[in-house]
């Protein structure tokens, strides 16, 4: 019988906020919410951005620097009226005469060439170099110009998660890492110490991992600038540049893991692609507990620069126009289904914690609701590698009928989708196609659709966590956050059968009008994926059936103590005393650590034996 995947926990960093305790989810839809749902975001957000350092009361001034500080907005990782740009320019000295063609400039002898031009003639001057250049000189003229695009997600003002644990050398999106899988490990409610006790220790799986690795100074960037720019290539730079980087440090740093271990890329998609497998390993029984996530740090001139020449992103000038304004409107720069411009690129961290329904029910763990299944399908031939194509049709179908098969006729009526929505004029036709087809072929006369990217921005490989991050937070606060930076619906957005929610939505007490949530992203190369999660209440209702009422009444018993312990987490970390999981050098294993026969092997940091003795899996074949 196929196991359900049950998400326990939940943590990460967006610009929105933090994961856990849902206050990305509630900064979404904080107008909505009331003065009491908000304090304690509030009071979380104004840590996290150093806008009080003690229990000072939250007041009007602060909720507005809060405001101002979150979600879309203009660029904080660099300044885009002031990047550096470097210009190649052939130097020609102005002469009168012929005999006075040359140019002559003096440096440190340290810093010659080690191959001298033949046009040079070097006098050396003690510790400097006296140099002069017959004819023409090469050079690099140094510049600052405005950056065409001022749009981003960068995480809330202020907030340096590097600072939070000796994070030294650490490129950002790592750093992002570390405070996400700790966020998702604090709003567990029971220590992982605890929680490694009841399982085997291979019986974990870690899929994570970067859709455009490690790219800033600290990595690949500052690797391959190096050479050019004058800098040093160090021993980190290489080794941390890895896309699976997340997974390892999760692994060696933060859970001291040695179970499964990975990630599975699938460019914009890729969070569903690390869902699919962590719930394939719960599934099957090869894991108990599966950490699944991604992180990207992306808001970064050289990578923005590349997306934009490609007419991907939404350019200030192209922005200003949409509103027949002087003025760019940042904050309105990604709008789904809209006229619109482009995408808006983000940084973010999310994770997910996956567990084994039975060691769920048995541990009394937050039940947040489950992975039915994640659908990928490729686009097949196509012309443009970076175009939409026939997949997402696909994946978004089985979801569906997926939807239908779980919940019934009526059933799948009661699902609301999370679009991938990128706000790009392409996104819109197309997605909205597939969507209202969909909804056509199933009899959904009117179904839900929203687009969170219109708050927090395209994180990349990160955009489908962000997305469910959002999801889970609806069927504990009852909103369906709406796409409030757009004030139509385009006219070749398809929608007969749509219901394109432009504000938000009631969605009644803790989310109950709602059963499901489908997740699409779509990714470049035709990498489809449409994820089903299941609600809290629809998860329930499962167990119920499948363990009987007992078993589920002995479950709400032991959970008592572990929502109070999760509500403690939550509180402590909005007061500023967080905890984050980083153990370097910590309890580290040699060749002295493992014991074995040939029927188990043991590890002397884990109480539990890991067996060897198998069956033959292909007895039939004999």
């Amino acid at each position: 019988m196929t196991k359900l995947p049950l998400i326990v926990g939940l943590g990460g960093i967006n610009a929105a906020g933090r994961t856990s305790g849902f206050h990305s989810y509630k900064r979404m839809v904080s107008d909505v919410l009331t003065d009491d749902e908000m304090k304690t975001t509030w009071q979380d957000l104004a840590r996290r951005m150093g806008l009080i350092t003690d229990e000072e009361p939250i007041n009007e001034e602060i909720i507005e620097a809060i405001k101002a500080g979150t979600l879309v907005r203009r660029v904080e990782t660099f300044d885009p009226d002031n990047v550096l740009y470097q210009y190649k320019a052939t130097l020609n000295a102005e002469t009168h005469t012929e005999s006075n063609d040359q140019i002559t400039f003096t440096l440190r002898k340290s810093k010659l060439p080690n191959v001298i031009p033949d046009n040079w003639t070097v006098d050396l001057q003690g510790s400097k170099a006296k140099v002069t250049v017959n004819g023409s000189l090469d050079a690099l003229l140094e510049d600052r110009v405005t950056f065409p695009v001022s749009s981003g997600g960068n995480i809330p003002t202020g907030f340096d998660p590097g600072k939070m644990y000796n994070s030294r050398f650490h490129p950002r999106g790592l750093k992002l890492t570390v405070y996400g899988a700790s966020d998702a490990l604090n709003s567990l409610g029971i220590d992982w110490s605890e929680v490694l006790t009841h399982i085997k220790p291979d019986e974990v799986s870690v899929y994570a991992g970067s859709g455009l690795a490690q790219i800033d100074d600290q990595s690949i960037a500052g690797m391959l600038a190096a050479p050019l720019t004058g800098g040093r290539v160090s021993t980190k730079m290489m080794a941390l540049s890895f896309a699976e980087m997340p997974a390892d440090f999760i692994n060696g740093y933060v859970i001291n893991s040695i179970g499964t271990t990975g990630t599975n890329m699938g460019a914009c998609a890729t969070f569903l692609y690390n869902l699919r497998q962590g719930m394939h390993d719960i599934q099957q029984g090869k894991s108990k507990i599966a950490i699944v996530g991604n992180a990207e740090a992306p808001v970064l001139t050289e990578i923005m620069e590349g997306f934009r020449v490609m007419g991907a992103l939404a350019e200030d000038e192209q922005l200003k126009a949409l509103d027949n304004s002087d003025v760019v409107d940042n904050r309105r720069a990604c709008r789904p289904f809209s006229s619109n411009a482009g995408f808006t690129m983000a940084e973010s961290a999310q994770f997910a914690v996956l567990m084994d329904d039975e060691l769920a029910l048995k541990l009394g763990v937050n039940i947040y609701g489950s992975v039915a299944d994640v659908f990928i399908n490729a686009d097949a031939n196509k012309k443009s590698i970076s175009a939409p194509g026939v997949g997402n049709y696909v994946t978004v179908a089985k979801a569906t009928a997926l939807a239908k098969a779980i919940l019934g006729e009526d059933g799948v009526k009661k699902t609301f989708v999370q679009a991938h929505g990128t706000g790009t004029p392409q996104n819109r036709v197309t997605e909205s196609h597939i969507l209202n087809e969909v909804a056509k072929t199933f009899d959904i006369d009117n179904w839900a659709v929203t687009a969170i990217k219109s708050y927090v921005g395209h994180s990349m490989s990160v955009a489908a966590g962000d997305q469910l991050m959002a999801s889970l937070g609806v069927w504990q606060y009852g909103w369906v956050p709406g796409i409030t930076t757009i004030d139509h619906i385009a006219d070749d957005v398809h929608q007969s059968n749509l219901n394109i929610l432009t504000e938000h939505a009631f969605a009644g007490q803790r989310g109950e009008d709602y059963k499901a949530v489908v997740l699409n992203a779509k990714g470049f190369g035709g990498n489809n994926a449409t994820g089903l999660v299941l609600s809290p209440n629809q998860t329930l209702s499962m167990l119920h059936s499948k363990y009987g009422a007992d078993v589920i009444t002995a479950y709400h018993e032991k959970n008592v103590a572990i929502q109070a312990n999760s509500l403690e987490n939550d509180q402590q970390t909005c007061l500023g005393n967080e905890k984050i999981r980083y153990k370097f050098g910590e309890n580290v294993m040699d060749e002295t650590s493992v014991s074995m026969t040939q029927n188990e092997i043991r590890l002397s940091e884990f109480e539990q034996a890991i067996p060897l003795a198998m069956t033959n899996p292909y007895s039939d074949y004999s």
